[in-house]
């Protein structure tokens, strides 16, 4: 899903999800494809782009933060497989009337509920380890 050249010069002025809600919007319509835009097709669509992120690390084993020893060219098709998933996940909850700002917001909320600092500092334990009285279901992910 590639939008082009950056309307917006490097290090000018951070990028929002609205923005990028909006681009993507008139992106499909430009090209008469919000008729292909279903949940389902775009939910799928990102299922194949975490695919293809998900190959680039497949064989490297543990990866340190800052990629050390990746080459430039490595660096710029993680950076690409990366916005590919961000941009169908901005599609998606365009197209379902989420607000993913909103619900990401909320979302740390509940999970800051869920593991208390006191309790699960330094711990990569399972949020049901701590006794949590969140309202919320467990779920089948760390968060």
């Amino acid at each position: 899903m590639d939008g082009g050249a950056s309307d917006v010069a490097q290090g000018e002025k951070a990028v929002t999800l609205e923005a990028l809600r909006e681009k993507m919007a008139e992106f499909a319509r430009e090209r008469d494809w919000e008729q292909f835009h279903s949940p389902r097709n775009l939910l799928l669509a990102l299922v194949g782009e975490v695919g293809e992120l998900s190959e680039i690390f497949q064989w490297k084993g543990e990866v340190p933060k800052g990629l050390p020893g990746w080459d430039e060219g490595e660096k710029v098709h993680l950076g690409e497989e990366l916005a590919d998933v961000l941009l169908y996940l901005v599609r998606l909850s365009d197209m379902c009337g989420i607000d993913l700002g909103e619900a990401a917001l909320r979302k740390m909320g509940l999970n800051a509920i869920k593991y208390p600092v006191h309790q699960c500092k330094g711990s990569s334990n399972k949020h049901t380890h701590y006794g949590s009285t969140s309202a919320e279901e467990p779920s089948n992910g760390a968060l």
